[in-house]
């Protein structure tokens, strides 16, 4: 057995001799924005580093636990801090905690992160739906041998972020009075922020947000065939658009403040996404 393929099965198994729950809705939460988790009904929750094998986030603010529960009677699987390829693993290892997520039963994925605001416009607080990706700035999760039991060799990436659940989200964003703007996500490696000239290049690009995790999971889920939408809290204004140099605190402060109106959207949009999942299963019958 390939041995990525292996670790993410011994995985699987660490979970299910820990809990049995079958989720619907998989949710990462960002930088900033763990808390939503107290949202959340709990059955269970299982530290990262509890599971035989599992990366473990070492960032700041990031709780490093999947909980297991229910949000309204949805029942959702959710990342509470991620682990990012700045850190040192593998990229595999990166996307292996939305594998595993897919793998216990999850079929629509909810992506959440903390983003530096390009697009004229944007500021601080502002909540984005993301419509499109740019991830050519780092490693692809799927290279190396195909694991085939996740999905096709050369999957197609046209409509990554699906268009249905962006409808979902944008009537909930309405529904919640949230304004919700949209654009295009691009992920750098980090650890370090972008630079003016770099910033510069990605508008050019078409990128309206910019930030270190969220695309290469997105393939991942693509590729395993999950349902994708993404929301970006803008916590600062990229570096040459900022006046004041970036820190990490400036994201967590700014993620934080704008909280209230994440999780007002947050809510709804699981609702509406778990409609959505049981009226196109009636459909398909």
């Amino acid at each position: 057995m390939n041995e990525g393929y292996a670790k993410l099965t011994n995985c699987f198994h660490s979970v299910r001799e820990k809990v049995d729950f079958q989720p619907r809705v998989a949710l990462t939460l960002g930088s900033g924005l763990g808390a939503f988790a107290s949202e959340i009904r709990l059955h269970a929750a299982i530290d990262y580093a509890d599971i035989e094998g599992f990366p473990v986030s070492t960032v700041k603010g990031h709780a490093g636990r999947f909980l297991f529960g229910w949000m309204e009677d949805v029942p959702v699987v959710c990342m509470q801090g991620r682990v990012h390829y700045y850190e040192g693993y593998a990229m595999s290892d990166v996307v292996l905690p939305i594998r595993l997520m897919r793998l216990l039963g999850a079929e629509l994925l909810l992506l959440t992160n903390a983003a530096g605001g390009i697009a004229q416009g944007f500021g601080a607080g502002d909540l984005m739906l993301i419509t499109g990706q740019i991830a050519s700035f780092v490693p692809s999760p799927l290279l190396g041998e195909n694991f085939d039991a996740l999905g096709t060799r050369f999957p197609d990436m046209s409509q990554i972020y699906d268009a249905d659940l962006q409808r979902v989200i944008q009537k909930a964003a309405m529904d919640c009075g949230v304004d919700l703007k949209t654009g295009v996500y691009l992920q750098t490696s980090g650890p370090q922020y972008e630079s003016p000239q770099e910033v510069s290049m990605y508008r050019l690009l078409g990128a309206d947000a910019v930030g270190m995790s969220t695309a290469c999971e997105a393939i991942a889920a693509n590729h395993m065939g999950m349902k994708i939408a993404g929301i970006s809290c803008i916590s600062n204004l990229a570096s040459g658009i900022s006046p004041n140099p970036l820190t990490h605190e400036e994201v967590a402060a700014a993620a934080d403040a704008a909280a209230p109106e994440f999780t007002r959207l947050v809510r709804a949009a699981i609702a509406g996404m778990d409609a959505y999942l049981t009226e196109h299963a009636r459909e398909a019958v």
